[in-house]
């Protein structure tokens, strides 16, 4: 899903201020998309906090006295359910995101915990590894089976019959632009979340770790700047089963796990501000939606 943004067909030829700044937003979201297309923690970030300040605008545009009295006029209209409906589902993919999140999160610092208390012992610490391996996989099935859902909404298209009034139809226009470049953001999200789109098959099989153990160092250096931090996390600890799989020395991969760690831990923990913080501009724009159709 690509952001993108028509300025021409979706606003009035005299927009509010507020339309602008608008504007302006969904060019910030579309300037981060061409400068990094990947889905790197830090590219997210600066997505999520770009969210949030579209979402802002959009709940003041949506107060407005013009804009309430275009859309109460409206709310017998048929599209008034679909623009309900879509503030709930951009609300339900944040929350299983955040979800997503929280359930990595504790696993891994329990892992954490435990490699501290055992001070790079792997006595108790494969099992733990074991488990937590587990959970990833649990969420990364979740987590697939919402971005098929996400791609079915994406070629789902409907038309509604909308009155005369073009405020209303501007602003009906803008809060579906609004609805799906936020989901793009959280579908990237949810992406890296998984590992990162290439996770799927990069993580199929412990063969393919066997074969990751005998890469040369150049070409791993020259990938690792494509791999987030839950896809380095996971690589880490499956190189650690591996290895005691093999029977190998594995005091390094025990320290790089360590490493990944902390690193994942200050990922996780930006990502997971930047979701709450959206998610609450998301209540309140849901909350204006609603007192605007039920007044």
């Amino acid at each position: 899903m690509a952001l993108h943004h028509a300025r021409s067909n979706s606003l009035p030829s005299r927009p509010h201020p507020l339309s602008s700044q608008i504007d302006e937003h969904f060019s910030r979201l579309n300037a981060s998309q061409v400068i990094s297309s990947s889905s790197s923690s830090s590219s997210i970030c600066h997505k999520l906090s770009c969210l949030q300040d579209l979402h802002d605008c959009v709940d003041k545009l949506i107060l407005l006295p013009l804009t309430q009295k275009s859309l109460a006029q409206e709310q017998n209209e048929k599209w008034v359910d679909d623009v309900l409906d879509g503030s709930l589902r951009v609300l339900d993919v944040c929350s299983m995101a955040t979800d997503a999140l929280l359930q990595t999160k504790e696993c891994a610092q329990e892992l954490q915990s435990i490699m501290r208390r055992r001070r790079g012992n792997e006595i108790g610490v494969s099992s733990e590894i074991k488990k937590y391996l587990t959970s990833r996989k649990v969420v990364k099935n979740t987590i697939h089976k919402a971005l098929r859902g996400l791609k079915y909404l994406e070629n789902k298209s409907s038309l509604f019959p909308f009155n005369k009034d073009h405020e209303a139809v501007a602003v009906v226009s803008m809060l579906k632009e609004v609805e799906a470049v936020t989901l793009t953001v959280l579908e990237s999200l949810l992406t890296l979340i998984s590992g990162g789109a290439k996770a799927q098959s990069k993580l199929s099989g412990w063969s393919l770790v066997s074969k990751l153990m005998h890469h040369k160092r150049i070409a791993c250096e020259t990938e690792e700047t494509e791999v987030n931090e839950f896809e380095k996390l996971d690589s880490a600890l499956h190189t650690v089963i591996y290895q005691k799989t093999s029977k190998s020395d594995n005091t390094g991969s025990l320290e790089n796990v360590q490493q990944q760690l902390k690193d994942f831990d200050l990922c996780n923990q930006e990502l997971e501000e930047g979701l709450e913080n959206l998610y609450r501009r998301l209540i309140k724009t849901r909350v204006s939606l609603l007192n605007t159709f039920v007044n």
